[in-house]
């Protein structure tokens, strides 16, 4: 992929759709009647099960009770795999169902864009349709996406991400599609419904928040409409995410956090995003680690390299997350915007390197327990030179990398990614 030949469009910049909302408290219980006025008769609920929650067969319940048909798939995993989206897919098209509900995070609603995609092309296989609005077919069969998490905003984007388990197990691939054609038809966000997300998940879910909302208010994109839902996302997540982390129960620290990652990700819509995320799919794609904790742990190195481009943006992060930088030049309120979200990294508690990942160290951890041979090499993360050298070369190959703030070259990038793997943050400081 090259950088130049994407960012010919830039010029010309696309306000992307976005899906009608229900947002607050009790929206999931507005699935059913929706969903009849929607058209829904028989519907393929896809989910990860969320394990350990009633959220799944409640919903299910509910919407048996208006006299829908239900069938469930719940096998989509964490980074969702391109065999998930065809299981489904063969799911779908077998019990002659006409609609979708996604019913998770990210996950789940990548899955069921991906399946979407692939039944409107009576099959195709996913993988076929990376890039930029590879569809052919713009009419999908309709969708509901309910959120469980406040993390990918995935419910009102125009992105999906799926990895590539057909390709070499030596060189795994995970992208992004971007397709007006993936987009919900109906996004529900219910804070009620992140009560019984884990303590870690919760903060991960925040750093996603953070990538979501900081890249493209710095992205080369330099889109106008998606500055201010950045900004106010930056300062949403900053003021919520302890709340949320430490006391779930909280449903201020909840909502804020369900606006926080639901502008953030309308940001990101139009305006782009950059290596906090290249960094993060790549590093998932070898080690299937979670996407919101790879974001955590990249976001302080990739502030610190993009800084340099955009110092005064930067100082208007410091603000939005509550630093007085009265006095202060714009440098001095940049590297205030970093320390804060280091601070914000500590107070939540996520871990600082990608080799201090470790087995059974956070609820979403499956290091080398994948069903494919894609993940027998997996099981710990190396961070050696043939790491740093195979997660770069990934990265500069994400569809996220041109909007990137700076130009990224192997050579820029490669120890921005070492870092990531084996620096301290302390380092970054100063």
């Amino acid at each position: 992929m090259q950088v130049d030949e994407l960012l010919k469009p830039f010029p010309i910049k696309e306000f992307h759709p976005f899906p009608r909302a229900l947002m607050g408290p009790g929206a999931h219980e507005m699935i059913g009647p929706e969903a009849l006025k929607m058209g829904f008769r028989k519907t393929l609920v896809m989910t990860s099960g969320l394990r350990g929650t009633d959220i799944v067969n409640k919903i299910v319940e509910s919407m048996k009770y208006h006299g829908l048909e239900v069938v469930v798939y719940d096998k989509v995993e964490s980074n969702p795999k391109d065999y998930n989206v065809m299981d489904s897919v063969k799911l779908y098209q077998e019990n002659e169902c006409d609609s979708f509900v996604s019913i998770g995070g990210g996950s789940s609603h990548d899955a069921c864009k991906g399946a979407r995609i692939s039944v409107a092309h009576d099959g195709r296989n996913v993988n076929e349709f990376e890039g930029f609005n590879m569809s052919e077919n713009p009419k999908n069969q309709p969708h509901i996406a309910v959120s469980t998490t406040a993390g990918t905003g995935s419910e009102t984007s125009w992105a999906y991400v799926i990895t590539d388990t057909t390709t070499d197990p030596d060189n795994p691939h995970k992208y992004v599609a971007f397709d007006d054609a993936s987009v919900a038809s109906l996004a529900i966000d219910d804070p009620v419904l992140y009560y019984d997300c884990p303590v870690d998940y919760t903060a991960q879910c925040g750093f996603d928040v953070l990538a979501h909302a900081s890249e493209p208010y710095v992205s080369r994109i330099n889109f106008q409409p998606s500055l201010g839902n950045a900004l106010h996302a930056i300062k949403l997540t900053s003021e919520n995410l302890r709340q949320a982390v430490w006391n779930g129960q909280d449903l201020g620290g909840r909502e804020g956090m369900m606006y926080a990652q639901y502008i953030a990700a309308q940001a990101f819509n139009s305006g782009g995003l950059g290596i906090i995320h290249s960094i993060s799919h790549a590093v998932s794609a070898f080690y299937d680690t979670h996407h919101g904790l790879n974001n955590a742990i990249a976001l302080p190195r990739v502030w610190a390299f993009n800084m340099p481009t955009h110092y005064k943006r930067f100082a208007d992060i410091a603000r939005a997350m509550g630093v007085d930088t009265h006095g202060m030049t714009d440098v001095q309120a940049a590297d205030a915007a970093l320390a804060a979200a280091i601070r914000l990294l500590r107070d939540v508690g996520i871990t600082e390197r990608f080799v201090d990942v470790k087995q059974d160290t956070y609820s979403k951890n499956r290091l080398g327990q994948g069903p494919t041979a894609y993940y027998e090499n997996a099981k710990e993360i190396v961070g050696d030179d043939a790491d740093i050298d195979r997660i770069t070369n990934h990265v500069l190959g994400d569809a996220c990398t041109p909007g990137n703030a700076k130009e990224c070259t192997f050579e820029t990038v490669r120890p921005v990614v070492e870092h990531c793997l084996n620096g301290d943050l302390d380092d970054l400081l100063g």
